[in-house]
């Protein structure tokens, strides 16, 4: 359920205005029932001006006789439709200062093994800058080599749901730019336990390989034993007859 807007000067207006319980006007305002108690009793809030709901077009008068009425009834938000749509804002992640050192670590690893994802998504994920990405993926960071790549996760700069998000923004988007893309680089893009589950990538033919099966030689193999029988010479005894008929010749 969305608070009303200055929740708290909500809370102290209705304590003063009405005879709402102190669970009924907790369950409006997005407080807890003693914080309610407190501002009643004058120890939370001194010094808050109260904020009318009902002028600034927040809560119903129907809602708050209702309420009075039945103590179980709880009050319900004024649709509001400029509102709808609207999601909250978010600043730049904020970093402790006991991690910041980690950050270089941090983004050497996402540019290593997460080449695809973009330097606004990783400034997203560990809370940095374009130039300290850019200084680390170019390598001309001023501590390069005494770097070592870690993974974001088990630093604690981001969540392992964050750094999936992400990755899957980027496979979407790679593939919407009709990028073909490797097995090793869709293993990336996804989540662990997907990647388990996925079929290797089939291989574009080369023009090398052997399609069918190859004709098989049924030819028993010789006994190549010897240097006669491997250069398939003639028999000795034959050369030794000829040697004869030349020597009664030549008598």
């Amino acid at each position: 359920m969305s608070k009303p807007l200055m929740a708290k000067a909500t809370a102290v207006w209705l304590v003063d205005n009405t005879t709402l319980s102190f669970a009924q006007i907790a369950d409006f305002c997005g407080m807890h029932e003693l914080e309610v108690q407190g501002i009643a009793d004058g120890d939370v809030a001194t010094g808050v001006k109260g904020f009318d709901p009902v002028a600034n077009n927040q809560l119903d008068p129907v809602e708050i006789t209702r309420a009075q009425a039945d103590p179980i009834y709880r009050m319900k938000l004024k649709f509001n439709a400029a509102a709808v749509g609207e999601e909250k804002r978010r600043g730049p992640r904020y970093t402790p200062l006991s991690k910041r050192q980690d950050r270089p670590a941090a983004i050497l690893w996402l540019v290593k093994f997460h080449p695809e994802l973009s330097d606004g998504a990783i400034g997203k994920l560990v809370g940095t800058t374009k130039p300290t990405i850019q200084s680390i993926r170019e390598r001309t960071h001023w501590n390069i080599s005494g770097i070592q790549p870690i993974d974001p996760v088990a630093l604690g700069l981001c969540k392992q749901s964050e750094l999936d998000a992400a990755v899957q923004i980027a496979a979407r988007k790679k593939a919407a730019d009709g990028v073909v893309m490797s097995d090793d680089e869709r293993r990336k893009l996804v989540s662990t336990e997907q990647s388990l589950g996925m079929d290797p990538a089939p291989k574009v033919p080369t023009g090398l390989e052997v399609f069918g099966d190859e004709e098989k030689d049924d030819t028993p193999a010789g006994d190549f034993s010897d240097a006669e029988s491997f250069f398939n010479l003639p028999q000795g005894g034959h050369d030794d007859d000829e040697d004869e008929e030349d020597t009664g010749r030549r008598r």
